[in-house]
């Protein structure tokens, strides 16, 4: 964490937006302001200092994979062959399905979550990468903890 970061986590109301914006990331400037007892001038300005630092990166619809026809999410890990690292990693970014992608340490170098329309489509996905890396699929069954935000540090409340 960044010195200046550090400073605006710091603040109070920084962390009173942040916990309301994480709740409600279409919230009005005006609403926000009413809520944290500050002018709607003042909560923009804080917003902009907090994307700024980096603490805020952008705002993200989530969408039901479920609901736009995309009903199976598997997590593949992927172990590239000699040499093959950095295109294990442009082929990841080119694949749309691909949702995620970290690299990782252990035997394998990168878990991708992906979502696809049906298990039949597994095949021609996992055959993209097959030619620079070895690949080891298990199918989300569930998912009892779903994406949340952020813990925030806390401020002696």
């Amino acid at each position: 964490m960044s010195l200046r970061s550090a400073n605006l986590l710091a603040d109070a109301k920084n962390l009173d937006l942040l916990r309301l914006l994480q709740a409600d990331p279409r919230m009005a400037v005006a609403e926000l302001g009413r809520r944290i007892g500050m002018s709607s001038p003042a909560v923009r300005e804080r917003i902009q200092r907090l994307e700024e630092a980096g603490v805020i990166r952008g705002y993200r619809l989530e969408l039901d994979p479920k609901a736009i026809g995309l009903p199976v999410t598997a997590i593949v890990r992927v172990r590239p062959m000699p040499g093959q690292l950095q295109r294990v990693a442009e082929l990841a970014r080119e694949t749309a399905n691909v949702t995620e992608c970290h690299r990782v340490t252990g035997e394998d170098c990168f878990v991708l979550k992906i979502h696809l329309d049906a298990i039949d489509s597994l095949d021609g996905m996992l055959d993209r990468f097959l030619a620079c890396a070895t690949t080891t699929t298990s199918i989300v069954q569930s998912s009892p903890v779903p994406p949340r935000p952020l813990p925030l540090p806390t401020d002696g409340r």
